[in-house]
């Protein structure tokens, strides 16, 4: 049965979509069996996975765009078939991302470093805990040795919350490969970005383990 991360975030514009699409496809090119979906009306994702499908040499990766009552259908199905799934939710629709966060193994949330993104995040962990669910905050476009930085750790990696120890600097090669459906390790396999997510893949991955090891 595949394990599904659910990426969250109450406010928009907080790279959920671009960390879930370079994970993705990182598991991708790794040879996992990965499926995505995407809950998000804007369908940021789903676009970046049809514009994949005609990218030649990308390693397979089914995006679906799926919402409302047939989100836990789709999800059911996938677990069978998959060994990850991917889930991109919406910032504000709170039916559907209340189902992808229940359905979900690990709650992935990107914080930036701004005020509004911290209430927003505070909200978002809300939801995780009332639906029990485990999550992980990982610092997004951030310098990782900045006094915010340190701030916004000590804020948010407190209690019961898990902060990743990979921060993601804010680097253009994140964005610019969307664009035409690739993912940094596929493009940039040696650089900076392609590291910071292949280090955020092995300690989801370590969390996934755990969580099983532990029956949750």
């Amino acid at each position: 049965m595949a394990a599904i991360i659910t990426f969250a975030q109450r406010k928009g514009g907080a790279g959920k979509t671009t960390l879930a699409a370079h994970l993705a496809a990182g598991w991708a090119l790794a040879g996992r069996r990965v499926a995505a979906v995407d809950v998000d009306p804007q369908g940021s994702l789903a676009r970046w996975g049809e514009l994949r499908g005609g990218l030649a040499g990308a390693a397979p990766l089914p995006v679906a765009k799926v919402s409302g009552w047939r989100l836990a259908l789709e999800l059911e199905r996938l677990r069978r078939e998959a060994e990850l799934v991917v889930v991109d939710s919406p910032p504000h629709a709170e039916l559907d991302a209340r189902a992808a966060i229940r359905a979900a193994d690990l709650v992935v949330i990107p914080v930036q470093p701004s005020p509004m993104d911290l209430w927003a995040t505070q909200a978002t962990l809300e939801m995780a805990r009332a639906e029990r669910r485990r999550a992980l905050l990982v610092l997004n476009r951030i310098a990782p040795r900045t006094r915010l930085a340190q701030e916004i750790a000590a804020t948010l990696g407190a209690g019961d919350v898990r902060l990743a120890a990979t921060t993601l600097g804010n680097r253009t090669a994140f964005a610019s490969c969307l664009a035409y459906g690739s993912s940094v390790e596929e493009d940039e396999p040696g650089g900076a970005a392609a590291g910071e997510v292949l280090h955020l893949r092995a300690e989801i991955e370590d969390m996934l383990r755990d969580g099983a090891g532990r029956g949750a």
